[in-house]
């Protein structure tokens, strides 16, 4: 079995799905007792935010790099997010790195759309390192078009979810922002930040839902076992 390093922490939350995902992946594709060999580098979280995740560069390298000198196969960033970097210190290492971005953009054409909505930070909806990646795919991004609307999306992530905190009130929020951009023409949506799910998943669309922390973890139970 192959070694996986995950950057995680960013959020402890979401890193604990990763963690759970992982490991029962790995178990059901080779029974018994047989679980993932992996090592987490779980980051203080609050220094992340006191730099800004545009200021984090070298926190997520010396991380990558630290997991890369134990000897890991591979190397995954645990958030959305953090793939702001993740070409960047490709470069920098030697170890792949498990890609969320594209791993999703495969899903999404697997289904076959062409048009999504996409929800997560600021960074992830504003910036166009996600964007891009999708589009590669022929992939068309929607985002919440009013800055306030993705304000508060930035302000329940960060202030909420990162946090473990799930009200009903900011679920309904995520509902009517997400079926905005359905009646817009998304054709799914992308929950582009790995705390979302704690608050909305498949079960509340009609149309395809994009978990994107099950579709990360999915591609690394397929390395971890190949």
């Amino acid at each position: 079995m192959k070694k996986i390093g995950l950057v995680g922490g960013i959020s402890w939350t979401s890193t604990e799905d990763y963690y759970r995902y992982i490991n029962k992946g790995v178990n059901e594709k080779l029974g018994g007792l047989n679980f993932a060999e992996c090592i987490i580098y779980s980051l203080n979280f609050g220094e992340i935010q006191e730099r800004s995740w545009e200021g984090s560069y070298e926190l997520l390298l010396n991380a990558s790099k630290k997991l890369e000198k134990i000897g890991v196969d591979a190397i995954v960033l645990c958030a959305n997010t953090a793939h702001l970097f993740a070409d960047k210190i490709q470069k920098e290492i030697n170890s792949p790195i498990i890609h969320i971005v594209k791993e999703t953009a495969n899903s999404i054409s697997q289904q076959g759309l062409t048009k999504v909505g996409l929800l997560g930070t600021i960074f992830t909806m504003e910036q166009n390192f996600y964007r891009e990646k999708l589009e590669e795919k022929g992939i068309t991004v929607l985002v919440p078009e009013l800055q306030q609307t993705r304000d508060l999306i930035q302000h329940i992530v960060k202030e909420e979810l990162g946090k473990g905190i799930v009200k009903k009130e900011s679920k309904d929020i995520f509902l009517s922002i997400a079926n905005t951009m359905i009646k817009k023409g998304a054709e799914g949506i992308i929950l582009g930040c790995t705390e979302i799910p704690l608050l909305i998943n498949q079960e509340d669309f009609m149309v395809p839902v994009f978990n994107t922390t099950k579709i990360h973890s999915q591609a690394i139970v397929e390395f971890a076992v190949s």
